[in-house]
């Protein structure tokens, strides 16, 4: 078994050799109502209201259930960081953080299509 975000970036002997891949099967990014249901379910002990998840499902278009993870994951520590309980506008802060140009190379870890790196660029120098 074989997993990547990357298919393009595969070896061209693993990639278009036959045999070498008995079955590939594509999972698209997840639409507004797949990006909701993740971020519900991987909030379900930090209870944002129900239009926190609505409003950063909208905001991250593009993005997998990976990035919707860590959006959770940011916005707990940023609050536990804080000594605050957590809270929407903690949310929407995470959103704000990783959806930023300067975190293009975290979406593009991630397997975000939001994260796409422009193709002139090689990564960090």
């Amino acid at each position: 078994m074989l997993t990547t975000n990357r298919p393009d970036l595969l070896e061209r002997a693993l990639a278009q050799r036959p045999g070498r891949v008995d079955l590939a099967v594509e999972i698209p990014l997840p639409a507004l109502a797949e990006r909701t249901g993740l971020l519900r379910l991987y909030s379900r002990h930090a209870r944002f209201s129900p239009e926190a998840l609505q409003s950063a499902a909208e905001r991250t278009a593009g993005t997998t259930a990976s990035f919707a993870r860590e959006l959770v994951r940011r916005a707990v520590l940023t609050a536990a960081a804080a000594g605050e309980a957590v809270a929407d506008a903690h949310l929407n802060a995470a959103v704000d953080e990783l959806m930023a140009d300067a975190e293009t190379l975290t979406r593009s870890l991630l397997g975000s299509a939001a994260g796409t790196l422009p193709s002139h660029s090689h990564g960090p120098q």
